[in-house]
């Protein structure tokens, strides 16, 4: 029931993604700048992860103290309701720039609950014997909806005239997680016992990372990894529109050539029964350099054929952190452990996405994303270094990487 529901809403959440950053560069655009501009498109994307960065572990601390299926319920409706106004304003003509800023960081604000929530609730529903593959087959099914979801706005911009409809076909698909959830039989889950509410449960949260080597590792990994990986579907529409002079359509097709990648890497993961440090490495490091490769793509043909190792590599080393997360931290501080994971994961957009779109607006498209692939090759290094020294620090031994 949840990956049925969760297939509807994620194809939404993809055709709104899609149609959001097309509708601030149509915004943006005027006579002086033809394709829109690069920093407000960066800017609505550092702020709707803004709030993770400020908010994100309390959101897990709300995650550990609470039912996490209402929780999940109410949060989907707020999202629905904001996707509902935007297309109103965007139907009716009257959509300004700074009201997809405000949108957007209002679903950040709703994301600091629902996502650390969501991601400590899919071991109730299938417990720790079966969580890694459960984790990668929901990522296949959100990047299923990746594949689907930018493709079909491309088209369906075109055809229905502009993004305003795309925000309304979004609200409607929030009804299918929704009725998953309120019909789900809460006899069959797993459910944890709520944590009572005490003084210090956030600082227990970062200190029982801070003291597991094998949270701290990919804890720090993915905070240095998706800093530059959040902004590269920005990145996505930057290199359609402006290297490659394609319209909605085409750049539909890019952000879909992405997301196969992403889907292949998903199903891959989950036929695998052991998750392996190696792997993590590989992804993260495969990830940097694919982005290198994309940023020096002749042609638009070629780009999208190297946008697809891309996706696996990006999916691989999510899916594997993931999954390594939940399976070491016990029942109890699950959520928290899991919003200090999210704060990390998302928490590094306001700083990566303005600066990815501030290079590209200096240098061009091509210049964000190379960087962007060369910091990331700089972050996994220095993850590495920062969980020897912490681990040094605390008086536990480190991890090796092998």
């Amino acid at each position: 029931m949840f990956a049925a529901g969760g297939t509807v809403s994620n194809i939404g959440t993809w055709l709104q993604r899609t149609a959001q950053d097309w509708l601030v560069l149509d915004l943006t655009a005027g006579p002086g700048n033809a394709h829109g501009s690069a920093a407000a498109l960066g800017t609505a994307t550092a702020l709707q992860f803004l709030p993770m960065l400020l908010f994100g572990m309390f959101g897990g601390v709300l995650a550990d103290r609470y039912p996490k299926r209402p929780i999940l319920i109410g949060a989907q409706t707020l999202m629905a309701g904001l996707a509902l106004t935007i297309g109103i304003l965007t139907m009716t003509g009257t959509a300004q720039v700074w009201h997809v800023y405000v949108m957007a960081f209002l679903l950040g604000m709703i994301s600091c609950v629902e996502v650390p929530t969501r991601q400590a609730f899919v071991v109730e529903m299938v417990g720790r014997a079966d969580l890694p593959n459960a984790i990668a087959l929901n990522s296949s099914i959100f990047n299923l909806a990746r594949v689907v979801g930018p493709a079909l706005a491309g088209v369906l911009i075109y055809v229905l005239g502009g993004t305003g409809p795309i925000f309304l076909i979004n609200a409607l698909t929030f009804g299918g997680v929704i009725s998953s959830l309120i019909f789900m039989r809460k006899a069959e889950l797993n459910v944890a016992e709520p944590v009572p509410r005490a003084k210090g449960q956030l600082r227990e949260g970062l200190r029982y990372v801070l003291q597991h080597e094998e949270l701290l590792m990919p804890v720090l990994l993915i905070a240095f990894v998706s800093m530059f990986s959040q902004s590269f579907s920005m990145s996505i529409a930057l290199m359609a529109r402006e290297v490659f002079g394609a319209g909605a359509s085409s750049f539909g097709l890019a952000s879909s050539m992405f997301a196969v990648g992403a889907l292949g890497g998903a199903l891959l993961a989950a036929r695998r029964a052991r998750l392996s440090r190696k792997v993590l490495f590989a992804g993260a490091i495969g990830f940097g350099l694919f982005q290198i490769a994309t940023g020096v793509a002749p042609f638009y043909p070629a780009y999208l054929l190297l946008l697809i190792p891309t996706g696996i590599a990006l999916i691989t080393i999510n899916t594997v952190a993931n999954a390594s997360v939940q399976l070491a931290t016990s029942p109890e501080m699950r959520g928290r452990v899991m919003g200090i994971y999210m704060l990390v994961f998302t928490g590094g957009a306001p700083v990566g996405a303005p600066l990815i779109g501030w290079l590209s607006e200096l240098g061009g498209p091509r210049t964000g994303v190379i960087l962007s692939g060369v910091l990331v090759l700089v972050g996994t290094g220095l993850a590495v270094l920062m969980t020897r020294l912490i681990s040094s620090r605390v008086g536990r031994p480190a991890l090796a990487v092998a």
